[in-house]
């Protein structure tokens, strides 16, 4: 059975408040449709075709690789309306799926139920029973169960009202039978509009079969209408993962300050302190430990190694029994080996640093290569840039760089190689010797400092 998914993306999303388009606001640093963009992917669609109205170049244009068709809804005249404007994009598929740009964390177990329990019927559709339905169409059910119509609140009696059991909007049907009902759907309700809703009824009375299926959690079929709802969702993605590392036997000091943008590979006995933020794509390996307020990007730590407080983390490697900060930054291409040390307020760029090597204060490494063993003072720099090129320093194995030097880059200095103090190297050095470039030391006899003059 050829799948065809359609995706409802052209609401307007008047209660966010702001100038992004509604299904562009992020829920773990993805927009809301890039969700379900990947639900139906997972569930092996053969087509995705999303409708778009309100801010539709934006939206094309950030979800541009998404791999879908785009169809524009021009005017907004309802749900019903909306697919209308795809069934061409599908008329060669056998089912059609139908989603929402703005339910984000519908998951690919509950949609393959959906389709599973409609696999024998030209339609099913996904229910809830929530104790505040207000806003939801009710489900209508006749005496032996089976669903026969859903009434959009607007529209609907008191005694309908009172139902519990709503209508979530996601359904899949025949594609043949749904084109025909959506022929015959009007727009004779309260709103004006075209309720692809309406198909339900018309399939009951034609005696076709509406399978139902329910959500595995309420969360999965909650709709995005303002940040309040928007920050709820974003809030149950993160305990949900926050819970899914744990099991797998990573340790959360406190899985309500965590967030997860990206996707996480930790290994058993990992610690991730509080307020961390993960984006990308970010390895853990066994004995890691994170400490509080890190953020990590497209990175790998390796085995026992401690990230401390306030540090960053990006587009980096680093080796086994390693040290980073507290408040240090690794920036992209930096390669850290085993057993270094990276301490407080050092900044490292494109720069690899061999095993036991080590830059524990107040330091700028940019475009190096470090070998094993090294020792980087307090205060050094590499001067990797002229204003217009960069260019690439060289320190070997079991090197001395003292404190407060300036290594002017292109330069190399030698295995064993002592730098001495405040020195600024703009030539290469030899191999184990002391080199420096300090003015001597002068004592002036008699000098006095300055007085301010007394006030006339």
């Amino acid at each position: 059975m050829r799948l065809g998914v359609v995706i409802l993306a052209a609401g307007l999303g008047k209660r966010m408040r702001s100038a992004l388009p509604k299904v562009l606001h992020p829920v773990a640093g993805k927009p809301l449709l890039a969700h379900v963009l990947s639900a139906a992917e997972m569930i092996g669609a053969e087509r995705v075709v999303t409708v778009y109205g309100h801010g539709g170049d934006q939206v094309r244009t950030v979800l541009a690789d998404a791999g879908c068709l785009w169809v524009e809804q021009a005017e907004q005249l309802g749900t019903g309306h909306a697919v209308l404007q795809a069934m061409p994009q599908v008329a060669d598929m056998d089912r059609v799926l139908i989603l929402y740009g703005d339910v984000p964390l519908i998951s690919a177990e509950t949609l393959n139920r959906l389709l599973g329990v409609a696999a024998d019927t030209g339609l099913g559709i996904l229910t809830a029973d929530v104790p505040e339905p207000s806003g939801y169409g009710r489900i209508q059910r006749d005496s032996c169960g089976r669903v026969v119509g859903i009434v959009e609140e607007k529209d609907a009696t008191p005694d309908q009202r009172a139902i519990t059991e709503i209508n979530t909007g996601i359904l899949v049907a025949d594609r043949a039978r749904l084109d025909g009902w959506l022929a015959r759907i009007d727009n004779n309700n309260v709103q004006g509009e075209y309720y692809l809703t309406d198909v339900i009824a018309l399939a009951a009375a034609q005696g076709v079969p509406v399978a139902s299926t329910r959500p595995g959690r309420l969360a999965e079929v909650a709709g995005v209408n303002d940040r309040v709802q928007l920050a709820a969702l974003e809030r149950d993605y993160q305990r949900r993962a926050a819970e899914d590392l744990m099991r797998s036997g990573v340790t959360l000091a406190d899985p309500s300050r965590f967030d997860l943008r990206g996707v996480l590979h930790a290994d058993p006995d990992v610690v991730i302190d509080i307020n961390c933020v993960f984006e990308g794509a970010v390895r853990l390996s066994t004995g890691a430990r994170i400490g509080p307020n890190c953020f990590l990007k497209d990175c790998s730590i390796g085995r026992d190694t401690q990230v401390l407080a306030n540090s960053v983390i990006e587009g980096a490697s680093v080796g086994a029994d390693a040290r980073i900060g507290p408040f240090a930054r690794l920036r992209p291409d930096s390669r850290l080996a085993d057993h270094t040390h990276v301490g407080n307020f050092v900044e490292i760029k494109k720069t690899s640093l061999g095993t036991g090597s080590k830059a524990n204060h107040l330091a700028y490494l940019g475009d190096a290569e470090i070998g094993a063993g090294v020792n980087v003072g307090a205060g050094t720099i590499t001067c990797n840039y002229d204003g217009a090129n960069k260019s690439i320093t060289r320190i070997e194995d079991g090197a001395f760089i003292g404190s407060n030097t300036a290594l002017v880059a292109p330069v190399r200095i030698g295995t064993g190689a002592t730098i001495g103090a405040g020195s600024v190297i703009a030539r290469d050095t030899p191999a184990d010797q002391l080199t420096l470039t300090r003015a001597p030391q002068r004592t002036i006899p008699g000098w006095t400092r300055p007085r301010k003059r007394p006030a006339s």
